[in-house]
């Protein structure tokens, strides 16, 4: 497979500005969607302490009084109400992101993606779930290692979320099996490409300002990321991507 990162990013490109719906948009909710479920869970799970309780936790502290400390974090912790909602939380969060890849893999494919495409994550929610719980365990493993093979099996099972979209009947376990095939010799290109957006990833960090870049961002990785699967499962031509002229 000949891999051309340059021309990767300029074909996502040409699929953003020419999508309809536009991709931007989708960007748009996705973005919107994933910061409130980010505040809320900082919100039900990290409490809220003043400049002027931290100094006062602090000077407990130097005199010897850590109770006080541990007492004023029992009061804040989280109920488990609380808990049981951030936990919801986490499970929807990757499954929203597979709509979002859906998304985009129906306009890459030129089929009639349409913003509803960003809630069909749920129709595979229990799989998505256990998908993310098996890489969670098995990059967990291999980092108890060295760090390097813990990367390594990240990059590994990048994949796995896209084979099961288009192979919802497959099993989880067998999506990851099927994505580490896919990767053996290009880890080192989905790397590079990871590398190519770290400038706007820094941009994306500027108060203000980074959110319009966190939009384009994830438009633009997102799709770029999308096209390189579909270059991997080798469904990639010119003829499917709306306005492509060229051929990689």
């Amino acid at each position: 497979m000949y891999y051309n990162g340059s021309m990767l990013k300029n074909r996502a490109r040409t699929v953003i500005a020419n999508s309809k719906p536009k991709v931007l948009h989708a960007a748009i909710i996705f973005v919107a969607v994933s910061f409130l479920l980010s505040m809320l869970s900082s919100r039900l799970m990290g409490p809220s302490i003043s400049m002027a309780e931290y100094e006062r936790i602090l000077g407990q502290i130097e005199q010897g009084n850590t109770q006080y400390a541990y007492a004023y974090l029992e009061k804040n912790m989280p109920s488990t109400g609380e808990s049981l909602i951030n936990v919801a939380i986490q499970l929807v969060s990757p499954i929203f992101s597979a709509g979002f890849i859906i998304f985009l893999l129906e306009t890459i494919r030129a089929r009639a993606a349409c913003f509803g495409n960003l809630l069909d994550g749920f129709g595979l929610w229990w799989k998505i779930i256990l998908l993310n719980l098996l890489e969670g365990i098995f990059i967990a493993l291999w980092s108890l290692l060295l760090v390097v093979p813990g990367i390594i099996a990240m990059y590994r099972y990048r994949q796995a979320i896209y084979i099961l979209i288009d192979n919802p009947d497959m099993r989880p376990i067998d999506c990851i099996r099927m994505s580490k095939h896919m990767m053996r010799g290009h880890k080192s290109e989905l790397l590079a490409l990871d590398i190519s957006f770290l400038g706007w990833m820094l941009l994306s960090m500027i108060p203000l300002v980074g959110w319009l870049v966190q939009i384009w961002l994830s438009a633009y990785s997102e799709t770029s990321y999308a096209l390189y699967y579909e270059q991997l499962a080798g469904h990639l031509d010119a003829e499917n991507v709306p306005g492509f002229d060229g051929y990689m």
